[in-house]
């Protein structure tokens, strides 16, 4: 049975300047920063209210091919977290944040939102997610569905 989506949550994009990138759709569009990782050569700004949809910048460079081919859809925490057994019903393999097989949700901790990811026939990194109720612990990093509601 199909997990049911509510709203594209999430696109990518790749950048040639990241600082620029980010002073531009937080300065000039508006956009709230809603993370950045120097490291990694990302930020990921709110293209709405906070937890409603968002847009990764890419440093070219920094991110692996899967950035430029990422789609988010945003469905209920329930089928989120149902996600991974009506993916393997259909015959995909649900995937954690790192790509390995999961039969739960990663938690992005600093937003904090749930998520399983899956890829395409074409190889397209797809992903269901669903932000929490709760506050963010934004040093927690990327854990386990069951490690999120452990509070580890």
């Amino acid at each position: 049975m199909p997990i049911p989506v509510d709203r594209l949550f999430e696109a990518h994009l790749v950048v040639s300047n990241l600082p620029r990138s980010m002073a531009f759709y937080r300065d000039q569009l508006g956009f709230d920063v809603a993370h950045h990782s120097q490291a990694r050569g990302v930020a990921f700004v709110w293209t709405g209210a906070a937890g409603s949809s968002m847009l990764g910048l890419w440093e070219s460079g920094s991110a692996p091919q899967k950035a430029t081919s990422h789609v988010a859809f945003g469905a209920a925490l329930a089928d989120v977290i149902a996600a991974p057994r009506a993916l393997q019903a259909a015959g995909i393999r649900a995937l954690d944040f790192d790509e390995r097989p999961t039969d739960e949700p990663s938690v992005l901790a600093w937003m904090p939102a749930a998520a399983v990811y899956f890829h395409d026939p074409d190889g397209h990194l797809l992903e269901y997610i669903a932000m929490l109720a709760e506050p963010p612990r934004r040093d927690a990093g990327v854990v386990t569905w069951r490690a999120w509601r452990a509070g580890r």
